[in-house]
């Protein structure tokens, strides 16, 4: 009760494209309803008042209440930071140089495989903590660290075992092929073994434990190609995970276009994406994730096309790729800037893009990522008056309050 405006997103229950992307559903002299966990009304204050004299107020203070952000694209556990990879890159070393140095991704493999599953523990708490403070209420997490079977699953169980922590929705991504690990890459047969290992254990076995929804594939000139990533995801959906890929994040590859093919959940990065990928992405059930934040941290010039994406009517999410070498940040907001300044998209794009299209790139769609009548009550309130200051005040921490199923997550001075 008494928002300065209620944010709702409200629509059609999956991704929204073309002109869809111009109303997010501002609407003031409003509140909400919860019961159960669910939105069980939105409708005007003094009749919601009425109607559940007997529920406890949440007082926003004048404040913006909309759907809680939808991270789509996170690869939250992980050991030490990697800043050493930021002067390395200001010195004129690119990204692919340093993983071939076994920086990158290989640094934090080594890293993660001599922790113990209570030391990743410990250190996610936090940090998705901090990624709650900013208003984010779901949150995709992907292995990727460990690229041994052991060490794949371990991460998968310490993302588990964090779920039943903290207060957000996890939703749990295998990445097992992030990086052909460097040992399979010093024979002359080990990339192809291991892609097997991916294809006949390890894809197996996460599915058979029920330890993931998805399985991505990082595809990428210098990782993995299309045809390899095509292999990966189609041992990936006969075990009956959904498909996500890293696609055309630095180089163009094809991977949006595989994307497409596959009918994936989602193509993220894009930063390379080529016009023949946007035509495909434009008619392909898939969403577009986009990551500012990567390409900004990677000191690129260029970001994805996210209005040529939007124009020809894909289906456009973004995310915060929070991960230890390329966008260590877990300000979602800070993202949404970035969407406005660099990607030329309006507050009501973007803000659709971090809700309702983050939860279609997750396939919860209808469950999460806008306020209406049977929707989990997954919220976030800031210390604004207009929604489109959320993008407006960026890197600071607007958020004074984040619901998960109803129940606080996050509290910086809600009553």
């Amino acid at each position: 009760m008494n928002a300065s405006q209620i944010v709702t997103c409200t629509g059609p229950a999956r991704a929204r494209r073309g002109a869809e992307m111009k109303d997010a559903g501002v609407q003031s002299g409003v509140a909400v309803a919860v019961r159960e966990g669910k939105v069980a009304e939105v409708g005007p204050q003094d009749a919601l008042e009425t109607r559940y004299a007997g529920f406890d107020r949440v007082d926003c203070r004048r404040g913006v209440l909309m759907p809680g952000l939808v991270d789509s694209h996170t690869h939250a556990i992980f050991g030490r930071p990697r800043a050493e990879e930021q002067e390395l890159r200001a010195a004129g070393l690119e990204y692919m140089e340093i993983a071939r140095r076994g920086g990158g991704i290989h640094s934090s493999v080594r890293d993660l495989r001599g922790r113990s599953a209570e030391d990743l523990v410990g250190l996610a708490i936090p940090r998705l903590q901090r990624l709650a403070s900013h208003g984010t209420t779901t949150v995709e997490v992907k292995s990727g660290y460990g690229l041994t079977l052991e060490d794949e699953l371990k991460t998968l169980h310490v993302i588990a075992k964090v779920a039943s922590i903290v207060h957000l929705r996890l939703v749990p991504t295998f990445l097992g092929a992030h990086e052909i690990p460097l040992e399979a890459r010093a024979t002359a047969d080990g990339r192809s073994n291991y892609i097997e290992l991916l294809v006949h254990e390890m894809i197996p076995r996460v599915a058979q434990q029920g330890l993931a929804r998805f399985a991505d594939v990082f595809c990428e000139p210098g990782a993995y190609t299309v045809a390899e990533s095509r292999h990966i995801l189609g041992a990936a959906r006969q075990a009956g995970l959904g498909l996500k890929l890293h696609a055309d994040e630095l180089r163009s590859s094809g991977g949006a276009e595989l994307a497409a093919e596959l009918g994936a959940t989602s193509a993220d990065h894009l930063g390379a994406i080529t016009d023949d990928g946007i035509a495909a992405l434009a008619t392909a059930p898939t969403v577009a994730t986009l990551l500012p934040g990567t390409l900004l941290f990677l000191g690129k010039e260029r970001q994805a096309p996210a209005r040529a994406l939007l124009e020809r009517g894909a289906a456009v999410a973004l995310a915060t790729d929070f991960n230890p070498g390329t966008s260590p940040t877990p300000n979602f907001p800070l993202i949404l800037s970035l969407a406005v300044s660099q990607l030329r998209m309006s507050a009501a794009e973007a803000v659709l893009a971090a809700t309702v299209n983050g939860a279609a790139a997750l396939g919860l769609a209808g469950e999460t990522g806008q306020v209406a009548p049977g929707f989990r009550a997954d919220l976030s309130l800031f210390e604004i008056e207009d929604i489109r200051e959320l993008p407006y005040w960026y890197g600071d921490r607007r958020c004074v309050g984040t619901w998960v199923d109803g129940r606080q997550a996050y509290s910086g001075g809600t009553t």
